[in-house]
């Protein structure tokens, strides 16, 4: 009996993340093969002592401005905690970037936090989530979740941060179940705020 709840336990508990992977497959692409759409929405994924963002972060916001200059995306949002939409928007600018194509989300504290406000807060219908490779089956699916028509491109770190990108991957198992209550019970984020004009002016802007 133990040995078989051994067995059944880890199988339940990936679960979750099976299905977002199965589910959004069809919607996972590459910088190259990226359907267009208005907006790349990148997640934030912390900054270095100095201020500048992670490595994992930047790799995701170098993908982000392949899109834009590509003519894929025509404007991009960055979402993430506290400092890192300036320093998200700093690195995107010194990628040629124009300042009037990015517009900043400062209370992006988790990815189900992002994806509602840029769906409530910013009037996102339809978006390319960016994030590393091991991350955007959940960002994805809580994208769709929250309303938008969400593709994802991501980043396969494993050769740059092997590390980190093996404990993403495993991270994503507690996390997909956490997901799962999100798109089952919709909670409100932590901060959601009026709505803006700020995407729909930067897809606008000229180039």
């Amino acid at each position: 009996m133990w040995v078989l709840a051994a067995v059944l336990a880890p199988l339940l508990a990936a679960t979750p993340l099976g299905w977002f992977a199965v589910s959004t497959g069809r919607r996972r692409t590459t910088v190259d093969r990226a359907g267009a759409r208005p907006v790349a929405l990148v997640l934030g994924a912390g900054l270095r002592r100095d201020g500048r963002p992670s490595l994992l972060l930047a790799r995701r916001l170098d993908l982000a401005a392949d899109l834009y200059h590509r003519g894929t995306v025509d404007a991009v949002l960055v979402s993430g905690a506290d400092d890192e939409p300036a320093a998200m928007r700093t690195h995107l600018l010194a990628a040629d970037v124009p300042d009037a194509k990015i517009v900043g989300d400062a209370a992006g504290f988790r990815t189900w936090d992002s994806c509602v406000r840029a769906h409530e807060v910013f009037g996102v219908r339809s978006a390319i989530v960016v994030t590393q490779a091991f991350h955007l089956p959940r960002a994805v699916t809580l994208c769709r979740a929250a309303g938008i028509d969400a593709t994802g491109v991501g980043d396969r770190s494993m050769r740059a941060r092997r590390v980190p990108t093996v404990y993403g991957w495993l991270r994503e198992v507690p996390a997909a179940i956490k997901a799962l209550g999100d798109t089952v019970f919709r909670p409100a984020p932590r901060h959601l705020g009026p709505p803006t004009t700020g995407v729909a002016d930067a897809v606008l802007a000229r180039r």
